[in-house]
């Protein structure tokens, strides 16, 4: 038997790698099956090249707890360890074994699956266990090896009576994390991380009911039996070429991510690369519709089929985290604990390639078939327009398959929007007018106005509209933005000459005086000569105030207690309204009063604006009016 030291620079490496070296004690389990995936696909490697001259078979990696001797056993079937080999890779702490075999076979083995450079992996056992055993035995026809180490520098090494090839790991659990020992703790890490390795992982039996034979008595009753537990699919579904999938398979695998998941995604994009970098994955779009506060952090990262993390940030570019799917990628570099993501110049690279992809991906939809693009268009919009304010390069793409909806449930692309515009919607300044509603119902009376005069009104009406719009008019495009109930309107619509004032500019200096006396500060009063079928009292706002108001509210723009802007209305009167004759004639001050507040409130309900006492009392007046 030998004895001796564990190569390392400090003598109490082993409370570092407890207490900071890991941040959560229970990626111990998938670094140790990760090791023993390691070491299988190295045999299975090693074999296809003619250097291991042994039978592949069908390995497993098997994982049992024995809750009375407080021990977890990894077990695999790879290609083992001799008793030098233990010397060199368990005790030179950090000299990684898959390190060195991918660079001694790094043409052969690049596709070979290895998990690799992980050197400081195994150490992790020593998280929850006070001691470890190994026991190995190399596919080389070399004595089989037991190595034995307490927690502390010194270890043993001993020849074992193991006779079958590959590796089991025995940790003997500390007393400080016995909820190790739990199946259903055990059980539940090999789902969170290991669900997809590409050994299969076998944890504990079921019981299986067998099928009742055709000949069976009307008493009989169903046999069962016990059968070996695999808790994994080796093979899931980014692991293929989407050639050799249905839309079935896609949804189906969706369901085996989320399983409490109901509701079908809508669509998916199978991402499938090998150069400059290797990824592979499948990101799906679920339903988001208007909701920003969209649970995050649902595409789950693997490197060559191991669960890292669901933080894919600086990978998956900001706007794609609503979505959910699989990224599987070798080339991301992570730190030793796997959870934590260094950006560097490869995950660059990797986040514009599933932004173009993602692109290109809306693209061929949009263009494949159009009319089932605009029916879930609502469900993704949140998405494509967050990606077009935070990604330059998604936004020029955008153009070809970005999408703004009519009131009437009509579908234009913006060079699509500009051709009809084109027609009649162009303002003082030969810029195009769009048009446009935030809410259908608030806003009906003022879509009914615009659509009188033939006017096209859009429907943009999620949280973020204004920030896009913003980037859109500062694209140089000749677009102008105007919503329906706003000032800018008069800019567009086209007065006709001989509407002219019944009242004289004394008159309606005498209305004014008498409007603003009880109108609140925060209306400007606008006098206007309209058609006398025109509402007498018509409220709009300012557009740029309302707009800052809204980015502010959404925190885009650079703007900065923006969010407490005082509201702002302009009180458009039309002067040859009769109204507007019975508020100036009327001698009685109390009636007038009573005439301008009930004008003002009929306004302001049109606009979703009166609420609360304000209500109540219009309410309260207007039963009075029909006693």
């Amino acid at each position: 038997m030998a004895t001796g030291k564990i190569n390392v620079s400090v003598e109490n490496i082993f409370p570092l790698i407890k207490k900071f070296l890991y941040s959560d004690h229970e990626i111990f389990l998938r670094e140790l099956v990760s090791n023993g995936t390691d070491a299988t696909l190295k045999l299975k490697h090693l074999i296809s090249i003619g250097e291991a001259k042994v039978e592949y078979g069908n390995p497993i990696i098997e994982v049992k707890v024995d809750k009375e001797a407080k021990k977890i056993h990894i077990i695999d079937q790879g290609l083992g360890m001799t008793a030098d080999e233990v010397e060199k890779y368990i005790n030179q702490v950090a000299f990684s074994g898959a390190e060195e075999f991918l660079d001694k076979y790094k043409d052969s083995a690049k596709d070979s699956g290895i998990i690799g450079h992980f050197g400081l992996g195994f150490y992790s056992a020593f998280m929850v266990a006070e001691k470890v055993e190994i026991i190995t035995k190399s596919y080389k026809d070399e004595p089989a090896a037991h190595w034995t180490c307490d927690g502390s520098p010194e270890f043993t090494l001993e020849p074992a009576d193991k006779t079958s090839r590959g590796t089991e790991i025995i940790l003997h659990v500390a007393e400080d994390s016995l909820e190790f020992l739990d199946d259903s703790k055990i059980s539940g890490l090999l789902n969170k991380y290991n669900k997809f390795m590409p050994i299969p992982i076998k944890f504990g039996t079921r019981t299986e009911t067998l099928p009742k034979p055709e000949d069976a008595p009307e008493d009989y009753v169903n046999e069962t039996v016990e059968v070996d537990n695999f808790i994994n699919n080796p093979n899931p579904a980014w692991t293929k070429q989407p050639s050799e999938l249905s839309e079935e398979d896609y949804k189906n695998f969706y369901r085996e991510l989320y399983p409490m998941q109901f509701e079908d995604p809508l669509f998916h994009i199978h991402l499938n690369v090998d150069y400059p970098f290797n990824l592979t994955g499948i990101l799906y779009f679920p339903k988001l519709g208007n909701d920003m506060q969209i649970q995050k952090d649902k595409i789950q990262l693997y490197q060559n089929q191991v669960y890292v993390t669901d933080n894919v940030e600086g990978i998956v570019p900001e706007f794609l985290t609503m979505l959910k799917g699989v990224i599987d990628s070798p080339d991301i570099p992570l730190n030793v604990s796997r959870s934590g993501l260094q950006a560097d110049g490869a995950v660059k690279k990797i986040s514009n390639y599933i932004t173009r992809k993602v692109a290109d991906k809306l693209k061929a939809l949009f263009n494949e078939n159009r009319a089932d693009f605009e029916e879930k268009w609502n469900d993704i919009k949140i998405v494509l327009e967050y990606g077009m304010l935070s990604e330059d390069k998604f936004y020029e793409k955008a153009g070809a398959f970005v999408l703004y909806p009519t009131v009437d449930n009509t579908y234009f692309t913006l060079e699509e929007l500009k051709e009809k515009l084109k027609e009649n919607q162009t303002d003082k300044d030969g810029k195009l007018v769009v048009l446009y509603a935030g809410n259908k119902d608030a806003q009906h009376s003022y879509i009914e106005a615009a659509k009188d005069k033939g006017y096209e009104v859009l429907l943009l009406d999620s949280p973020i509209i204004s920030h896009l719009i913003q980037k859109i008019e500062n694209d140089n495009t000749g677009l102008t933005f105007v919503r329906v109930d706003s000032d800018h309107i008069e800019n567009l619509i086209k007065k006709d000459e001989n509407t002219i004032s019944k009242l004289s500019e004394e008159e309606k200096a005498t209305l004014k005086t008498s409007l603003e006396a009880y109108i609140p500060k925060a209306y400007s009063v606008q006098l206007e000569a309209m058609d006398s079928q025109a509402a007498p009292f018509i409220i709009t706002q300012p557009e740029f105030m309302r707009r800052m108001k809204e980015m502010s509210q959404t925190g885009g723009g650079g703007m900065f207690g923006m969010g407490n802007m005082p509201e702002m209305y302009n009180l458009v009167v039309n002067t040859n309204s009769d109204l507007a004759s019975s508020i100036l004639n009327t001698e009685d001050k109390t009636h007038q009063e009573h005439l301008v507040k009930q004008a003002l409130d009929l306004a302001k309900l049109s606009q979703n604006l009166l609420k609360g006492e304000a209500l109540t009392a219009f309410v309260k007046r207007s039963f009075e009016m029909i006693k």
